[in-house]
């Protein structure tokens, strides 16, 4: 129950801050009918997830404009009595502060009638206020929650439809037809389809999005990479021909060096020799054939310019193996004489044992062809003499 009478002075001040808080949820109530996000589902059937959550907003937006209006009508009828020549400050008091807005079952929306007891029931203002409140937060909360799921995939989505525009474009321009990109046309449709009416829903699909994004980035780099292949195949068909050329060089220097091998070194473990020069040329022709299909031109074009990278490598690493045999030797070489001058230093130049082991490891070492299994336990033996007697002193 209400308390003492107001007075006069009290009732306006009451009476200025409620319309206050009546123009408020007032100017709430309109940005929320403005937002964005409020608009768009308006004007759709959200579906799965954001459609359930939409569903229960909307109840509570009917709800919503229903206490508001309770609230704005128990304002009037404030006004309405202050107005009059000798106020009814008790009848005010109770309207103001007391549970004088009825709340019957007949006035509430059909949809949330089962929200508020059977026989209706009387609430202050305040409380009024409060259940606006509640109901304003849920639907915010809704609209707040599609509107950042959208503003998260949304754009990835773009980013994928730019990629595709600009392959479109691409692929017209070349004048070919790509299976690849009306499959990615089907999967982007597909998606934005979920995203739009479930964003809520899709909140997980981000790597799917991902996936659609760098597929349609890898088509489009693809679709210019067959641009570039038409505009450059001439130049770059050169190119590999001389690098082709560079290719065969490098196999011949290989054969050489390896009779060399054989010529100088026992027994050497060899690995096989390259002969990848033929094998290019004959793909670089068969890429002539492809004048017109880019895209298949495009592709075999760079992995021919890189398998004959990967040849020219590969033999200059064959050659480099092969030659480091006769390295070999003649490191053990250096090292024989360096033990040499060391065992002078000792003052054993003459020394017999000494004698023999450096003639029996220069004797392999200068042999053709060398044993370097035999050579490198000689200079070994020879070292541990000098190492032996310079321990002794």
């Amino acid at each position: 129950m209400p308390g003492p009478a107001m007075g006069l002075a009290e009732v306006d001040d009451v009476l200025r801050r409620r319309a206050e808080e009546r123009d408020r949820v007032a100017g709430d109530l309109l940005d929320l009918d403005d937002h964005p996000g409020h608009r768009l589902l308006t004007g759709m059937t959200p579906t799965g997830e954001t459609g359930r959550r939409w569903q229960a907003a909307q109840a509570r937006y009917v709800t919503l404009w229903w206490l508001f209006d309770a609230y704005r009508r128990a304002l009037d009828r404030a006004q309405e009595l202050r107005s009059a020549a000798r106020p009814d400050l008790a009848a005010l008091t109770a309207l103001l502060t007391g549970p004088s807005v009825a709340l019957e079952p007949g006035d509430v929306p059909v949809e949330k009638r089962s929200l508020l007891q059977a026989a209706g029931e009387r609430v202050t203002l305040d409380v009024l206020l409060a259940r606006m409140d509640a109901a304003y937060r849920e639907v915010a909360g809704t609209v707040a929650d599609v509107d950042a799921a959208w503003a998260a995939l949304l754009p990835r989505l773009d980013e994928a439809d730019a990629a595709r525009a600009a392959a479109r474009g691409l692929a017209r321009d070349l004048g070919v037809q790509d299976p690849d990109l009306d499959e990615l046309d089907d999967r982007a449709a597909a998606l934005r389809a979920s995203v739009t009416t479930d964003p809520l829903g899709c909140a997980g699909r981000g790597d799917e999005l991902d996936a659609l994004a760098s597929a349609c980035a890898a088509r489009k780099a693809a679709l210019e990479r067959a641009v570039l292949a038409r505009e450059e195949f001439a130049e770059r068909a050169r190119r590999l021909e001389e690098r082709i050329a560079r290719v065969a060089e490098a196999e011949r220097e290989a054969l050489r060096v390896r009779d060399l091998v054989l010529v100088k070194i026992a027994a050497p473990a060899l690995p096989a020799m390259p002969d990848q020069a033929p094998a290019l040329r004959d793909r670089l022709g068969a890429l002539r054939t492809l004048t017109g299909r880019w895209l298949e031109l495009a592709e075999r074009l760079t992995a021919m310019e890189r398998a004959t990278d990967e040849a020219l490598a590969r033999t200059e690493s064959v050659t480099e193996s092969i030659a480091g045999l006769i390295g070999r030797r003649d490191e053990l070489r250096g090292r024989l004489s360096a033990y040499q001058a060391k065992a002078v230093r000792l003052g054993h130049a003459e020394d017999v044992t000494l004698t023999e082991l450096y003639g029996a490891a220069r004797d392999v070492l200068w042999s053709a062809p060398c044993d370097l299994r035999r050579a490198t336990v000689a200079v070994a033996e020879y070292q541990r003499a000098i190492t032996r007697i310079g321990a002794a002193g």
